[in-house]
């Protein structure tokens, strides 16, 4: 019994700080020129800012806790060696396609400005929207619809994306509280990145330069994931 805690003790516990820092730089990273970003960059022109910011954050913050409660069910279903193993095969594979990616940009001299997913938003929200910031009636769109609208889009761009599915990894990985915290200020301050430089500050992303560095930071990850082991997340 005495020998049974002492190894409890001998094993240490999931850092929270860990979690949070490897949580906010994976956003940073992933959401920096994504279509997200775009989608506020872009509503921010338009529409009041505050409320952009409001719909815009609030739809990544509710995605992150519900990625977050994914991975908790996770550990839950699997062993916890196997979802720590799962979480590195997913950082390897990720820092492996944008590396690559990246590489194929710099050989063909393509990707020093944003990506292709800046004219798809601009075009989406062309097609779905007014020209104007104003209503059929006229008037301005009110602040409750200008945040409906950024929430919706923004959490239908995030489904699925990459950042989501690395955060569901981190958080059946790591400390969970950690990666909720650091998923939902890394992701608000990319929004208010987003809203208050606009267009500007997205035009002004290098496509390769966000990708090479995501690249690079999911590698370190895998790397730590496999020199840690499972037993010191």
């Amino acid at each position: 019994m005495a020998e049974y805690a002492g190894e409890s003790l001998a094993a240490p516990p999931s850092s929270f700080g860990a979690a949070f820092s490897t949580t906010i730089s994976m956003i940073a990273v992933s959401e920096l020129g994504d279509k997200t970003f775009f989608i506020a960059a872009l509503l921010a022109m338009r529409y009041d800012r505050r409320a952009v910011f409001l719909g815009a954050a609030g739809a990544l913050v509710a995605m992150t806790a519900l990625s977050v409660a994914m991975g908790v069910v996770l550990p839950s279903l699997l062993p916890k060696e196997y979802t720590h193993w799962a979480a590195v095969a997913l950082f390897l594979y990720f820092g492996g396609k944008l590396l690559y990616e990246a590489l194929a940009m710099f050989r063909d001299g393509e990707g020093q400005g944003p990506s292709d997913e800046l004219a798809e938003v601009e075009q989406s929200l062309k097609d779905g929207s007014p020209a104007t910031s104003k209503n059929g009636n006229g008037s301005r769109k009110s602040f409750q619809a200008v945040a409906a609208q950024a929430l919706t889009l923004t959490f239908l761009a995030e489904w699925g994306d990459r950042s989501q599915i690395s955060t569901i990894a981190l958080a059946a990985a790591k400390e969970p509280l950690g990666v909720m915290l650091g998923g939902a200020v890394g992701h608000c301050c990319c929004t208010s990145l987003a809203v208050l430089g606009g267009k500007y500050l997205a035009t002004s992303i290098s496509e390769r330069a966000v990708v090479a560095a995501g690249g690079l930071l999911f590698l370190v990850f895998a790397v730590h994931g496999v020199f840690a082991g499972p037993n010191t997340d």
